[in-house]
């Protein structure tokens, strides 16, 4: 099996004056892979890939692919709602040497089932790379449903799913369904998508705790010490907590910015994390036993 494992969806670094900070990006990079992360997602939802233009989507993608050196997989996030805009950015990413595509449904015209096959099959045939198909209904506004999964999954390329719904049990149902058509990903429960069979899980905690989100999977899934995995999973729950909900990039990048990294501030229209829940990434961090550099 190619891919597997625990993948950061990465945030994306700004300086002071919101430009892309490039030298920060490579050097984020660079520690997610020595502290043992298994793969890579930029411009994804948490890399605020909709608030960058067409070139800082490439300039950003360049830069990790760079930085990671082939030490493990890139899949670059190229979601959009216009179908040839897909095409544009997957066959970007293939030009620069990406692993992969991570692609979420158009996400303002609710396609139908039909649209969404033609969609992927479009994309299919405009690029060599495996496709992860992105189930998020909670921002995609439509939701590929288990039996739709094993409908993609009959297009070329269409080889693994990011299912980030809270209803665990689809990770066994497109298992069932699609067999070896479908390698699925865990999105926001990891620890229960690899009791269902899930081969890798794409976080957002995993920006900050890229060591212990890895070892959460290989506990689970392929050492299958279930006990010792809880224990890690109650650990660092506050931390997936925290980067939950609406706070997934600003407080993921104060919580970088607490263990030493200058990642900047969200890019409009998202606003900075509230002065007076800066404390409460104090705590998670700490509970976390994340040691802060200041």
């Amino acid at each position: 099996m190619k891919y597997k494992g625990s993948y950061t969806v990465m945030v994306t670094a700004f300086d002071e004056e919101g430009a892309l900070n490039l030298d920060e990006q490579a050097r984020f990079t660079d520690w997610q892979i020595r502290n043992g992360i298994h793969g890579l997602v930029p411009l994804g939802s948490t890399g605020e890939f909709l608030s960058l233009s067409r070139d800082e989507n490439r300039q950003l993608a360049e830069c990790v692919i760079n930085a990671s050196g082939g030490r493990v997989p890139v899949f670059i996030g190229a979601g959009a709602e216009r179908t040839e805009d897909v095409v544009d950015n997957c066959k970007t990413a293939e030009k620069l040497g990406a692993d992969g595509l991570m692609i979420i449904p158009p996400f303002y015209s609710t396609p139908t089932e039909s649209e969404l096959f033609n969609h992927y099959s479009i994309i299919s045939k405009a690029t060599d790379l495996p496709i992860m198909i992105y189930n998020n209904p909670a921002t995609a506004n439509v939701d590929m449903t288990p039996d739709t999964v094993a409908k993609l999954a009959e297009i070329p390329n269409v080889e693994l799913i990011k299912e980030s719904t809270l209803e665990v049990t689809r990770v066994r149902d497109i298992k069932e369904l699609c067999g070896e058509r479908m390698q699925v990903f865990g999105g926001i429960l990891g620890y229960e998508s690899f009791l269902e069979g899930a081969v890798g899980w794409i976080s957002v905690a995993a920006n900050i705790l890229p060591k212990e989100c890895s070892d959460l999977y290989v506990l689970s899934a392929e050492d299958k010490k279930i006990d010792a995995a809880m224990d890690l999973y109650r650990r660092i729950l506050p931390i997936i907590r925290l980067v939950g909900g609406h706070r997934y990039v600003s407080a993921t990048k104060v919580a970088l910015a607490m263990i030493g990294f200058k990642m900047g501030e969200p890019r409009l229209p998202r606003l900075p994390l509230p002065e007076d829940e800066m404390k409460e990434v104090e705590r998670a961090l700490r509970s976390a036993g994340v040691a802060l550099s200041r």
